[in-house]
């Protein structure tokens, strides 16, 4: 499916207005459905629908059930097909456990929903869904952290023709590029690339550096500390509640990662 749209649009400046063709980002829904139990015939319920990009969807519904806590490692996942253009059907394990209550309330708290952001993390920590708790180290070079923005910008090749289009990419310790993700929602792209990762070698996350386009959010974090990503970086700010969720998964936080300087908020 195509990820990129042309359309007709008015260039205004103070002397003039010049028509001219541009390039636009789709964004459609997807519905993600889910098949479980343990015999047959087995129960088919729709689990969400979430505004993405087409493209990369059978990776995107592989990290959103990960991320998300509906499984527990890849092996719950038997299979993700696609039914339609926009209808995703993931296949779970006879064996995988979840929580349908929880699906019916809509997973877990976020910060989004008003209540404190001590709530959101103990939420995230009760979901037993994550990879550590307690600090990780490794060893990178503040040169290689300066270099990343940059080639992650030379492999945007969405946002080149866009300019509206979020990307995640993860590197190994020497800055070299593992994956690349794009999508109009910056946690599907995370989503995308999380399961793309996961699906073929999910130990590349524990020695990696997750590089996001943009700010550095609680959920963005909460989806690292499930990979088990030990240093994720940011080319904008991260929210005060993102800082609390790395410090609380002993991920190390860097934001503002621009030219030769940025901000280290956990260590």
């Amino acid at each position: 499916m195509p990820s990129i749209a042309r359309a007709t649009v008015n260039t205004v400046t103070p002397t003039d207005i010049t028509p001219k063709e541009d390039f636009l980002a789709i964004e459609e829904p997807l519905e993600i459905r889910l098949e479980y139990g343990p015999e047959q015939p087995r129960s088919t319920r729709p689990l969400s629908v979430t505004m993405r990009t087409p493209g990369e969807d059978e990776d995107l519904v592989r990290g959103f059930l990960l991320t998300e806590g509906i499984v527990q490692s890849p092996a719950d996942i038997l299979s993700v097909s696609t039914l339609s253009e926009n209808v995703v059907l993931a296949r779970l394990s006879p064996a995988a456990q979840f929580d349908m209550q929880r699906l019916d309330r809509h997973f877990y708290t976020t910060s989004s929903c008003g209540v404190c952001g001590k709530t959101s993390i103990e939420a995230v920590l009760a979901g037993g869904h994550c990879k550590s708790r307690a600090p990780r180290k490794i060893n990178i070079d503040k040169e290689v952290i300066y270099s990343l923005p940059e080639t992650l910008r030379r492999q945007q090749s969405a946002f080149d023709q866009t300019g509206g289009i979020h990307a995640s990419a993860l590197f190994d310790i020497n800055g070299n590029l593992l994956a690349l993700r794009e999508d109009v929602g910056r946690h599907n792209a995370l989503d995308k690339l999380i399961g793309h990762i996961s699906s073929e070698n999910a130990t590349l996350f524990e020695e990696s550096v997750l590089l996001l386009s943009g700010r550095a959010s609680f959920e963005l974090l909460q989806k690292a500390a499930v990979a088990g990503i030990p240093l994720v970086c940011a080319v904008g700010a991260p929210s005060s509640l993102a800082v609390e969720t790395a410090r609380a998964f002993g991920i190390t936080l860097i934001g503002f990662l621009r030219g030769e300087r940025f901000n280290m908020y956990t260590d």
